[in-house]
């Protein structure tokens, strides 16, 4: 018998066109009909609005240099960015905290840009009576690091008077600045008269910073040593000195596995033998060498410990009021120190040497060592250690070195 229409197990009717047929388990209506487009409705009015996108603010030439300089990764903007936000920017928003950003970002990534450089000369020359001695110190730091003195002809002139009237409220500050100033041979008299005087010297021993300010016055003494032999003011004492770069620097340390030492390290001892070299050894006053040789003058290379790998220092030449050395009848040994110069050791994209590599190789030469410097380039185009072996071979002889059984 068949089942009336409508009641329960009859076929259902079929869906009318524009129907949406779902699978199992889910209703089936009109994509359109009233009742999605009402359930559709409904769940928009549920939802959060959607917050509109914030306005980006309209950066002025002093913003953009400083949002520049404040983003994490600097290098993503380039110098012409940098120099085109210094052009646009207005003298008022050139404030001293966007110019320490600029400096601290042209020492920190070597980049020796001659107009961003003159800039901050001329902002520091211009806002000297604004400025006190540890902000000055941020600003003068890319100079001494970069090997840069400014065009700007204010520019010692300032300094030496606010380190005159600064010097004594903030002595860390201080030998700051005198440090970037030693790394351009420029240091003032007048402030070295202070920092090398007895009060100066009495006031810092008790400080926590009292190491860093004595290594750096060491330094400083140095400098007047070798440097400066018109200089009559007072000196640091004997008592107070203390080994300026005991050991390789910072960069060195934490950049060791790119560095060439160690392969520079193996050529020398397959070359000349162990006991003809000395590699990392601080010499006085207190500079880390990377290979030191004894060499006679015939130019044997002789066992680094049949000798004294040190030069008497102050140098003979620097000893006032004393009588010349006697000559001896033993044969006298030069010093030869082999300087690597890695890429991080120069400006980024130039040949010159950062400031602090620069004075070390000065004062080194100051000294009486002989310097033969291994460039970067020359040392990353030998192709394993027997290209290296020949390359230091051709160095060491173009010096007129021998070693082996005819050199000694």
């Amino acid at each position: 018998m068949r089942r009336p229409r409508g009641e329960p197990g009859s076929r259902a009717p079929r869906p009318t066109e524009g129907a949406t047929c779902a699978g199992p388990g889910e209703s089936c209506f009109p994509s359109d009909g009233p009742l999605v487009c009402a359930l559709e409705q409904e769940r928009r009015f549920r939802l959060p609005p959607k917050p509109p996108p914030p306005l980006q603010p309209v950066l002025r030439g002093g913003q953009r240099l400083e949002a520049a300089l404040s983003c994490p990764r600097f290098l993503r903007y380039p110098r012409q960015h940098l120099i085109r936000s210094l052009a646009e920017a207005r003298p008022e928003e050139l404030t001293p905290h966007v110019m320490v950003l600029l400096a601290q970002h042209l020492a920190r990534h070597r980049l020796r840009e001659p107009q961003l450089l003159e800039a901050i000369a001329h902002f520091l020359v211009v806002q000297e009576a604004q400025l006190n001695s540890k902000v000055v110190q941020k600003l003068v730091l890319p100079f001494g690091r970069l090997n840069y003195l400014p065009l700007e002809q204010q520019f010692m002139p300032c300094l030496e008077r606010i380190l005159a009237r600064e010097a004594g409220l903030a002595p860390l500050a201080t030998v700051n600045i005198l440090m970037s100033l030693c790394q351009l041979r420029c240091l003032p008299f007048r402030a070295l008269h202070f920092v090398f005087s007895p009060g100066f010297i009495n006031h810092i021993s008790g400080t926590p910073h009292a190491l860093i300010v004595r290594r750096y016055l060491s330094l400083l003494d140095t400098a007047v040593e070798l440097e400066l032999p018109g200089y009559r003011g007072p000196r640091l004492p004997r008592r107070q000195q203390v080994p300026i770069f005991p050991q390789p620097l910072i960069t060195d340390r934490a950049r060791c596995k790119y560095s060439h030492k160690d392969i520079v390290a193996e050529g020398l001892r397959q070359l000349l033998g162990e006991e003809k070299y000395r590699q990392d050894l601080t010499v006085p006053p207190g500079y880390c060498t990377d290979f030191l040789l004894c060499v006679s003058s015939s130019g044997a290379v002789l066992p680094v410990r049949t000798q004294d790998p040190f030069l008497p220092y102050p140098p003979r030449s620097c000893l006032q009021g004393q009588a010349a050395p006697q000559p001896t009848t033993r044969d006298p040994a030069q010093r030869v120190v082999l300087m690597l110069r890695e890429r991080w050791h120069f400006c980024r994209d130039g040949r010159v040497l950062l400031g602090s590599r620069a004075l070390r190789e000065r004062h080194l030469g100051l000294m009486g060592y002989q310097l033969l410097p291994l460039p970067f380039e020359e040392l990353e185009s030998q192709r394993g250690l027997p290209q290296l072996k020949s390359y230091l071979r051709q160095k060491l002889q173009a010096l007129g070195l021998r070693w082996g059984p005819e050199g000694g």
